[in-house]
């Protein structure tokens, strides 16, 4: 390992000055198909092939200073939520095959050896030839496979929400910070233009002194999001490592790849899934990304009719900030965000900015000398990272500030009463047994948090 640290380290300096033009490999290093010469490329281990991880890896097989050499999945081939062999292929195999498509020519070329492939992501991250992960496994699976990351001294890139539980949360940010590593959140809209325009306008004092922020997130799912019936596994998945550190619930195809996410076992239902998005950006905008909220409490929560679930339908998370900032979070808002101040409003979602100004939005309008961090693309942002060291754009304890009061919410409304919260020491003010609740990591044996 020391001498590819040592390796990669001559490396990163030797490219620092390609960080002013990312997408610009001088011709020395370029090899014959106009791609970073194989000493130059990082190279990439996927954990996970499925819809998400899927659209980052073929992120990364465009950028041609990096390299995906290997990917790990516990599923060999399947087709997401579809039923049958119906729309794109996911897995272990077709993640082979994307690579392979993809570096076709380098392979003929022999600049490329292709894809190998690993079930277990702990075999994937000991290998020595690897800079950088990325994990866009289900969210239970994000703190494990991201602190074995870790541990083998590789950079990552992990999809949002960084984790499932916020203890996992505090202990892959402090990891990170303790093993000075390149870490991203795949919170993509911080790097793009409209929510970068939204946030310096709301940085600057436009609106005036925020009052309320509104940030909307979608409605949960009522009905069963596939067949909900329990059989067998299907012979291509290894069910148990799938489940890994989560309750051995029985197998049901609409609890499993894509809909898990609406079960409490496996991911945090719409709210958990959408407020590293939106409340990303409002954190952001609010310079809460090392902070968080003074109290938060519940409204409204709807739960499914189908017990295949249980996440809520509806909700609300309603948060008081420093200054007498209040925020609303959840299905009863728009989706997107929206600040109201004292002398107008912004409301930014994807595709779309509005403001109470529209000169604000007109081309060329500067909103003020505070500047949001500038990331023209995420994936190439996270390749910067690696080679400069400089902190992405949403860093591992952004990530995991951003969704702490998704956190907070699930105690809050599973106790019925509010909470407070201290969030330079990051506990709950006055309330042991909230407090428990919170910090509580229930894996099912022989998996434990380091």
């Amino acid at each position: 390992m020391a001498s590819h640290r040592t390796s990669r380290r001559r490396f990163i300096q030797s490219a620092a000055a390609l960080v002013a033009a990312p997408t610009i490999i001088p011709g020395r290093a370029r090899g014959a198909e106009g791609v970073a010469a194989a000493s130059e490329r990082i190279t990439i281990g996927v954990i996970g092939v499925g819809g998400q991880g899927t659209s980052n890896m073929n992120n990364f097989l465009k950028q041609p200073d990096a390299q995906v050499v290997a990917v790990c999945d516990v599923d060999s081939l399947h087709y997401g939520k579809n039923p049958g062999r119906q729309g794109n292929p996911w897995g272990l195999q077709s993640g082979k095959e994307n690579v392979e498509k993809a570096y076709a020519a380098q392979m003929q070329s022999g600049t490329s050896k292709g894809c190998d492939t690993y079930t277990d992501f702990r075999e994937l991250c000991a290998r020595k030839d690897i800079d950088a992960i990325l994990v866009a496994t289900p969210d239970h699976w994000h703190a494990l496979a991201t602190l074995e990351a870790l541990k083998n001294g590789k950079d990552v890139y992990c999809e949002k929400p960084v984790t499932h539980l916020f203890a996992e949360g505090q202990a892959v940010y402090r990891e990170v910070a303790a093993r000075k590593a390149i870490f991203q959140v795949g919170s993509q809209q911080r790097s793009d233009a409209k929510f970068r325009l939204a946030v310096e306008l709301v940085m600057n004092g436009l609106i005036g002194k925020v009052q309320e922020v509104k940030v909307g997130l979608p409605q949960g799912h009522n009905e069963p999001d596939g067949d909900p019936a329990i059989t067998d596994p299907p012979s291509h998945l290894d069910y148990e490592m799938w489940t890994g550190p989560a309750p051995m619930l029985p197998y049901s195809r609409a609890r499993n790849h894509w809909s898990w996410r609406w079960h409490r076992a496996y991911g945090g239902g719409q709210l958990m899934d959408w407020i590293g998005h939106h409340n990303d950006i409002n954190h952001w905008a609010l310079g809460m990304d090392a902070s968080g909220p003074l109290s938060v409490e519940t409204k409204g929560w709807t739960w499914p009719k189908t017990d295949v679930y249980n996440s809520p339908v509806d909700y609300e998370v309603l948060c008081e900030y420093a200054g007498g900032i209040r925020s609303s979070i959840g299905s009863v808002n728009p989706m997107g965000a929206k600040w109201i101040g004292e002398n107008g409003w912004v409301y930014v979602t994807r595709g779309k900015i509005e403001a109470s100004n529209p000169k604000w939005l007109e081309a060329g309008f500067d909103p003020g000398p505070k500047k949001a961090y500038v990331s023209p693309e995420h994936h190439r942002n996270f390749l910067d990272g690696v080679k400069s060291r400089k902190p992405c754009i949403c860093p591992a304890e952004t990530g995991h500030r951003s969704i702490t009061p998704g956190h907070l919410a699930y105690v809050a409304n599973d106790l019925g009463r509010k909470v407070k919260w201290d969030a330079a020491k990051e506990e709950i003010v006055g309330d042991a047994d909230a407090q428990a609740k919170l910090m509580a990591v229930p894996y099912r044996a022989p998996w434990k948090l380091a």
